[in-house]
């Protein structure tokens, strides 16, 4: 069951883009306006948009597929692995292997070399190596495991994938659509929509947002493996508010978001200037507002200079 709502999208910063100047003119259909050079993403298209990833990716996972979460930027790569773990799902977190889905053969024969080296530790095999050849055993493991825990149990190419900012899985991007594997992304307003099968218009770099996003469509799994309805992300139940309301009254974005780092530059907005920005009239109501005004003002000036008129003529 699909229980998403606005004020959770706001308040994890899903509505936080880039900076004007690196837009992508595609994304202009999934921008609700701009503050303080920052494109403001539209939260009712994000919201129709995570309902269809959700449903289906569900309706995947109720069939059975073979379903693979990828996200190796430094301050999501937890998350990514994380819900995919809770969901029972393949992830790639760490580095993308060029050849992960178009050479996957040679994936497999990497993952078979990994187990042989596993079992060479086990078995006491690696102890009548030298230390030198031990060490160098060792690293080829640490460095396998690394790259391949998340698939070292995928035996076929996966149904569909769900990446997290496809500008920086680029690789990883064009190896599922050179295959025709189906994608569900987040896509910033720095990327190309129309590149994806399912995109999810959001905030691809603040933790809140992946992981808002990335827990729903982990539930989403779930429900279709189980038939049982979770949702740990909204455990608490809200009642849906006017849209173009909660996002008109969002307010500026502080001119700090600029300056962020990569791991973390775009953060949700402080308790205390939400509040201050909730005092803040919609735009449409300050332009009803002095319309209103300037109708009134000009219908009295009309009736004063009736009024000038008829005391000309009777006076001549």
């Amino acid at each position: 069951m699909f229980n998403v709502t606005i004020e959770k999208l706001l308040e994890a910063g899903v509505h936080f883009g880039h900076q004007k100047s690196r837009w992508n003119p595609k994304m202009k259909p999934y921008i609700f306006g701009v503050r303080s050079r920052i494109h403001i993403i539209d939260l009712k298209k994000t919201l129709v948009r995570l309902k269809e990833a959700y449903e289906v990716i569900r309706r995947y996972a109720a069939q059975g597929a073979t379903i693979l979460f990828v996200g190796t930027k430094k301050q999501i790569k937890d998350v990514i692995e994380s819900e995919a773990k809770r969901a029972k799902v393949f992830w790639v977190s760490e580095r993308w292997l060029g050849g992960m889905l178009t050479n996957f053969r040679t994936i497999r024969q990497s993952v078979q070399k990994l187990r042989q080296i596993e079992r060479m530790f086990e078995d006491g095999t690696v102890k009548q190596l030298t230390k030198k050849e031990a060490n160098i055993l060792a690293k080829r493991k640490e460095k396998l495991l690394k790259v391949l825990t998340g698939i070292r149990e995928m035996t076929r190419l996966p149904d569909i994938i769900y990446i997290v900012d496809i500008a920086h899985e680029k690789t990883a991007l064009a190896e599922a659509r050179k295959l025709g594997i189906p994608v569900i992304a987040i896509v910033d307003t720095n990327c190309d929509p129309e590149l994806v099968d399912y995109p999810i218009p959001g905030n691809d770099d603040a933790i809140k947002s992946v992981r808002l996003i990335t827990s729903v469509l982990a539930d989403a799994i779930i429900e279709g493996k189980t038939g049982a309805f979770v949702s740990t992300a909204f455990a608490e139940e809200e009642t849906p508010a006017e849209v173009g309301k909660v996002v008109e009254q969002s307010g500026d974005v502080s001119e700090e978001k600029a300056e962020k780092t990569v791991e973390e530059k775009k953060q949700p907005e402080t308790q205390k200037e939400a509040k201050s920005k909730e005092a803040v009239e919609p735009k449409t109501e300050k332009i009803e507002s002095s319309t209103e005004k300037q109708s009134q003002q000009n219908k009295v000036e009309a009736e004063k200079a009736e009024k000038e008129s008829a005391e000309s003529k009777e006076s001549q």
